[in-house]
């Protein structure tokens, strides 16, 4: 377990739900990975994230999928590909990540209370 934090540590970290537009290969990743355009609604936009999901994922099911991410950590440079934001997930049992969801639909862009 990690070192205990604050509550005010933790609202900080800004995690907002967004839906999958876009989502294509990103060969040029060291390890497999998708790049995802993640519409997070009109406060924040759409912004884009590199994923390594393609052990349970294809590009075309992900497109309408909502996921969670936090929205305000830096940009990251991932070769020639600038991601805006880290889409969430958990390791399976052999690694593969799966990625973190809403069990309802809910308006995008809402934040995680």
């Amino acid at each position: 377990m990690a070192e205990q934090i604050t509550y005010a540590d933790f609202e900080r970290v800004d995690i907002r739900v967004g839906t999958i537009i876009e989502a294509i290969p990103f060969p040029e990743a060291r390890k497999p990975a998708f790049k995802l355009l993640i519409d997070f609604g009109p406060d924040i936009g759409i912004k884009k994230s590199s994923a390594q999901i393609t052990v349970h994922y294809t590009p075309e099911n992900l497109i309408g999928r909502q996921v969670l991410g936090v929205v305000n950590f830096p940009p990251r440079q991932i070769g020639p590909f600038r991601s805006e934001v880290l889409t969430l997930g958990f390791e399976d049992g052999n690694g593969a990540i799966v990625l973190a969801a809403v069990e309802q639909p809910v308006p995008n862009g809402r934040k995680m209370m």
